[in-house]
């Protein structure tokens, strides 16, 4: 008896000696997340209430209070114009991008349809995400360019148009080319966290459903959507953050022009410190990105929980 104690007691010990590996490997992290991430963080809204600009350091700058956030949100209508040039794109990608996920997830995880080669078609609608923005801009770019870019002659060639269009020249036309850029690099993202979701539903659910008569629609809106629901908030917002810090692509190809049709927040804050080195004002900018990206999360996920909590009593 007392062998087998001993015998309990070592095992013990070494697993939690190899158990200690564990921390040690998450220590890299842990570290990196507080020299890029916290420190960075807390800096900026430390210098969001004052008036560091130039070369002054933090120390030299002058503490303001809320005047920089008042600046923001009363006299710079540049700020309000990127708030909602970021929340219409963001609209505009975001609402094709989960129909055409969700059509997509419906298609190839349906065992009637039994679709061939979804490990091919997953990494075809994966790739385009994989693709750095520079070059995606790059590209469409060239493929918008005036007069001579492909989009100008293949339309001239249909005869749809007959003189050449400036795309970059016209609002909507960059808001669009910008839209679509964003939609077809992430809807295949969506899907297949949706395709993920779908298959993680019991199929049993849709087996009774089958034999209680259920069409394939009936099945999708009574029973997957539902299901798939916390998953969907999921995606809806990640995909507000990452539209209210979309940067890369309308600053490469237009730098958020023309007349400010594409200037988003993030350009705005670029712009706000490393070309006019108002840090001050870039960072109450940030921290005014930061609070909104919060609030909004926490009113999605207090109204998914609220109408579960109705749909559950009902």
């Amino acid at each position: 008896m007392e062998n087998t104690k001993k015998s309990v007691r070592k095992k013990k010990s070494n697993f939690e000696k190899y158990n200690r590996f564990g921390y040690y490997f998450l220590i890299p992290f842990f570290v990196g997340f507080l020299l890029f991430t916290l420190y960075p963080m807390i800096y900026s809204i430390a210098i969001s209430f004052t008036s560091m600009n130039g070369w002054q350091s933090f120390s030299d700058a002058t503490n303001v209070g809320l005047q920089n956030f008042i600046t923001l949100l009363t006299s710079t209508p540049l700020f309000m114009k990127a708030l909602g040039n970021s929340v219409t794109l963001w609209i505009f990608t975001f609402i094709p991008q989960v129909l055409l996920a969700l059509i997509l997830a419906a298609w190839w995880t349906n065992r009637k349809l039994n679709l061939k080669g979804s490990g091919f078609f997953k990494t075809v609608f994966y790739l385009p995400n994989m693709i750095m923005a520079a070059s995606i801009a790059a590209l469409f770019g060239g493929i918008f360019g005036y007069p001579t870019g492909l989009a100008n002659l293949l339309l001239q060639n249909l005869h749809l148009i007959n003189h050449p269009f400036n795309f970059f020249q016209s609002v909507w036309g960059t808001r669009g080319i910008v839209i679509f850029i964003q939609f077809w690099m992430w809807y295949g993202q969506t899907s297949i966290v949706y395709i993920a979701g779908i298959t993680s539903i019991d199929e049993g659910l849709f087996e009774a459903a089958r034999i209680d008569g259920a069409s394939d629609g009936q099945i999708f809106r009574r029973i997957t959507l539902p299901l798939l629901r916390p998953i969907v908030l999921y995606t809806f917002v990640t995909s507000f953050i990452g539209g209210l810090q979309v940067f890369d692509i309308p600053f490469i190809m237009t730098q958020g022009g023309p007349q400010n049709g594409v200037y988003t927040l993030s350009i705005f804050i670029y712009n706000q410190a490393f070309a006019y080195r108002n840090y001050g004002l870039a960072s109450a900018a940030s921290v005014l990105l930061l609070i909104i990206s919060a609030v909004v999360s926490i009113l999605m996920f207090r109204g998914f929980r609220e109408r579960v909590n109705i749909g559950g009593e009902g």
